[in-house]
């Protein structure tokens, strides 16, 4: 027997089944569910926005109504609202009547996100909409926090449609050139649009559509 006592032998085979320290960190940490930031990796699907005749047509409704997680019936009522038209729904597309630019109508869905899907308190979007007698409130599943929705007010440029009719005949001076080369006028909350116009002139029009804050006109 040598010095020292007795000592054994483990066999090869059992030493390389025991796995290493680094095997069991990189186990541990894959068994982990990282806590992160819900708004990071919440993207509203941007609105793929055409003209197609005397309508405007929103592609990829259906996407951005599953995204947020919100009956598709409730976002149709709120663009209608504030674009300040009638449409429908068809085939996972929403169409709105009249001619409405692509970032207007962006930026009415990024308006109905702050709105009705992120939690005021930790900023989820993983959150509930739900009717509390007459009074709809948010609730969110991350932090469980509440608040009441608010009902739509009129923008500015519903409340003061009064200075500008459908049909009015007006002289207006070109601004500036809209990304698809139609005439601006910004006059206070409202936006024109003249098609074929160049800054600085001065031009006829008709009023033909009106929008919430978006005026269409034709040319005398």
């Amino acid at each position: 027997m040598p010095l020292g006592g007795p000592f054994y032998l483990w066999p090869a085979n059992l030493v390389s089944m025991s796995p290493s320290y680094e095997e069991l960190l990189k186990k541990a940490y894959e068994n982990i569910t990282e806590i992160g930031d819900a708004t990071k990796r919440f993207t509203v699907p941007e609105g793929k926005v055409f003209i197609e005749g005397k309508t405007t047509v929103l592609e990829n409704f259906a996407e951005i109504a599953d995204t947020l997680n919100r009956d598709p019936d409730h976002l149709m009522k709120y663009l209608l609202g504030e674009l300040g038209t009638a449409g429908k729904i068809e085939s996972g597309r929403a169409i709105f009547n009249g001619k409405f630019e692509k970032t207007y109508v962006n930026t009415i869905i990024k308006n109905y996100v702050a709105e009705y899907v992120m939690c005021s308190e930790c900023g989820s979007p993983d959150t509930q909409l739900r009717k509390d007698g007459r009074v709809a409130v948010l609730r969110c599943d991350a932090c469980g926090g509440h608040r009441p929705v608010k009902k739509r007010k009129a923008s500015r440029g519903e409340e003061k449609t009064a200075k500008y009719t459908e049909g009015a005949e007006i002289e207006v001076e070109i601004q500036s050139i809209s990304k698809r080369g139609d005439g601006v006028v910004k006059d206070g909350p409202y936006t024109m649009y003249v098609a074929g116009a160049k800054p600085g002139q001065k031009v006829k029009v008709r009023i033909s559509r009106i929008a919430g804050s978006i005026i269409f006109t034709e040319r005398l």
